[in-house]
């Protein structure tokens, strides 16, 4: 697997991962590659180090105290969500459209959007926000 660091040609940043740089340059060549925040489909690569494994063992030295914290943060933040809102799955931007004009009753809800309904929600002032990503175990934190 390769990582990425792309942006799209309204300047959001976001990662992509492939199987290799030639699954990249195909899907990119197809138009396949699509902004997760915008929807736009002008997605290029940045410039980015390679990320290279170092000589030294690296042990078993404790993730940064910092970088803990803000994911235990957001695992929170998802946590809460989770529990406290309704699930209404991939009808989210539909939902989110009739409680903003009061077709549906107010209420707090997550689900699943495609960038482009997302666009067109922020676009019709409609808020809404992504969720944090399922986190990894804190031992599979680097």
């Amino acid at each position: 697997m390769i990582k990425y660091a792309l942006a799209c040609d309204h300047a959001h940043q976001f990662e992509g991962w492939f199987g290799s740089s030639s699954d990249y340059d195909d899907q990119a060549q197809r138009g396949l590659l699509e902004c997760p925040v915008c929807g736009a489909r002008g997605v290029h690569k940045q410039i980015m180090a390679p990320a290279v494994a170092g000589t030294k063992a690296r042990g078993d030295r404790p993730a940064d105290p910092k970088l803990r914290e803000m994911m235990s943060a957001l695992g929170e933040v998802r946590r809460q969500v989770e529990e406290n809102f309704d699930y209404v799955g991939d009808r989210f931007a539909k939902e989110a459209r009739d409680i903003h004009e009061g077709r549906s009753e107010k209420r707090e809800i997550y689900g699943e959007a495609t960038p482009a309904e997302v666009k067109k929600l922020k676009d019709d002032g409609v808020p809404c926000a992504p969720l944090p990503p399922l986190l990894p175990a804190p031992d599979k934190l680097n």
